[in-house]
């Protein structure tokens, strides 16, 4: 049967139904009014039975997906395959609806079989933990559901977005100020940053297309996110006009080689529009020379973006900001707050240093149906045309009380423990037999190597590698099988495959980190 929530009154008899006259606290006898055998006077929904269920999935979110999610003592994951989680969710739609009881244990399944990025051992992603503040900002938002495009529809979480971007771009050190807005992850800013890249240099292409232009020319190192070669995809560019920069051991991209490649480009007649340089890349955490290539770009009248979405959280910190010295000159930034700061999912920035209303001109399409001129308000607050997107969250709110809440000066403190507790994990792995460190560590990327006993005393050679390859994928299979915590791996370049520790979360103790290695050597010793 359907939940008691939601009721046609077909059938009704019109002397029970109720309709409001003036003061809707006041019902008033009236006739029913039917179209299409459906009453139209009174609601079909009970709030009563719909705050009840609210209460009792709330509580259900409480106990398992904060307290439980959280404890060190509970699994990670509850490792299922495919066909048998099906079986387990039975996910076929039908139609007729199912009760409250059978829906509210839906929600227990969908926390149960869910992996717990928020458990203190979830090392995998480049986000963790669970952020109080934050997670309470994401439910408001879903209550209210309400959108960005105009200030009539969103005033507060206008205003807060507004706020939260100038102080960004404070931190990055633009004086005169900037634009900006949130949008659903750093891929989309990524591709912001592309389109904004080719429109200051080639603005008729808006109206006219790409059929008249030049090719044009994107590039980025080798150690960028994909999401630049996707970008050139999506906007037409083409991913075989993103000319890939080498990176030096290190992962940094390398200013000289990165000029080489611009004259190249121009002498063979393509027109070279936007170089992406990387603080933070996603495997070695690299940060790339902003300074250096700041020149380049300057000398070339080439727009100059940062994908600063792993590393922009260094900027809080006065002791690593450094990393991204030179970032002041850039064009614009990608930042995601649900990163390292630890904002709830998805919670990303796209920054430019302009004041000529540049995402405005290059993304306007002038809906008369909501941007309306001759609003009784301050228009300039309707923020929806400067972006690609209509519907878009005001995801800006769960930064903006995360930060109310904390201060600066505590945010900046999550970076330091971050940065001094992957610092911890590499003298620890220095310390071990058996394990070994891919580089030092620059951020909160941990690379390492576990060598079993079987394979120590092997030379370094391509016997090693080949043998060292397969331990990772295994030893990964063990862990999340049994539950006991998440760790990454991946290959990288002629590198065997290596894990990859992520630490943010203040949740995270020396002793979890501990665990993480002795894990490792229990669940791999034997290979």
């Amino acid at each position: 049967m359907a939940s008691n929530m939601e009721k046609t009154l077909n059938g009704v008899n019109s002397c029970d139904n109720q309709c409001h006259m003036g003061d809707p606290r006041l019902p008033v006898k009236c006739p029913s009014v039917f179209i299409d055998n459906f009453v139209l006077n009174g609601p079909t929904v009970d709030v009563h039975a719909a705050e009840s269920f609210i209460h009792q999935a709330m509580e259900i979110i409480l106990d398992e997906a904060v307290t439980k999610a959280t404890n060190v003592r509970e699994k990670v994951c509850e490792w299922r395959s495919p066909e048998q989680l099906k079986d387990l969710l039975d996910l076929e739609l039908r139609d007729g609806g199912e009760s409250e009881s059978k829906v509210l244990q839906r929600c227990r399944d969908a926390i149960r079989y869910s992996v717990k990025t928020t458990h203190p051992r979830f090392f995998n992603q480049l986000f963790a933990g669970l952020e109080p503040y934050s997670t309470a900002a994401s439910f408001i938002v879903e209550t209210l559901k309400t959108s960005l495009y105009t200030y009539e529809v969103a005033p507060v979480f206008t205003l807060m977005e507004d706020t939260v971007m100038r102080k960004m771009i404070e931190m990055i050190g633009w004086e005169e100020g900037g634009d900006g807005l949130f949008n659903p992850g750093g891929s989309m800013s990524n591709m912001y940053a592309v389109n904004l890249a080719r429109y200051s240099h080639c603005p008729d292409i808006k109206e006219v297309g790409l059929s008249g232009s030049a090719r044009l020319v994107v590039f980025t190192s080798q150690e960028a996110h994909y999401s630049i070669s996707k970008a050139a995809a999506l906007l037409g560019i083409g991913t075989k006009n993103v000319y890939v920069v080498p990176s030096d051991k290190r992962g940094k991209m390398i200013p000289s080689v990165l000029e080489e490649q611009i004259k190249a480009a121009k002498s063979e007649g393509a027109v070279p529009i936007m170089v992406n340089a990387t603080a933070g890349t996603t495997v070695l955490g690299a940060f790339d020379p902003i300074d250096e290539i700041a020149d380049i770009c300057e000398k070339y009248n080439l727009w100059l973006h940062v994908d600063a979405c792993w590393g922009g959280a260094a900027l809080m910190s006065k002791k690593h900001k450094h990393l991204l010295k030179g970032i002041h000159r850039v064009n614009s930034v990608a930042w995601n707050a649900h990163k390292m700061l630890m904002a709830c999912l998805q919670c990303s920035a796209f920054l430019i240093r302009d004041k000529t209303s540049l995402l405005q001109r290059c993304h306007s399409a002038q809906a008369s149906y909501l941007f309306q001129q001759d609003k009784f308000y301050d228009v300039s607050y309707d923020t929806g045309d400067k972006s690609v997107q209509c519907s878009r969250k005001p995801d800006a709110f769960k930064f903006w009380l995360m930060w109310k809440a904390l201060g600066t000066r505590e945010l900046e403190q999550r970076v330091d423990r971050a940065l001094a507790m992957a610092r911890y994990l590499a003298q620890e792995i220095k310390k071990r037999e058996g394990f070994r460190l891919v580089m030092e560590p620059e951020y909160a990327n941990v690379c390492f190597w576990y060598i079993p006993p079987s394979l120590r005393n092997l030379p370094d050679g391509p016997e090693l590698w080949k043998q060292l390859h397969t331990v990772a994928p295994v030893v990964k299979e063990s862990m999340m099988k049994k539950g006991s915590m998440m760790v990454g791996y991946q290959t990288h370049r002629d590198k065997p495959n290596f894990f990859r520790m992520v630490v943010i979360s203040p949740q995270v103790s020396m002793e979890d980190l501990d665990f993480v290695l002795d894990e490792i050597h229990n669940l791999g010793k034997d290979l």
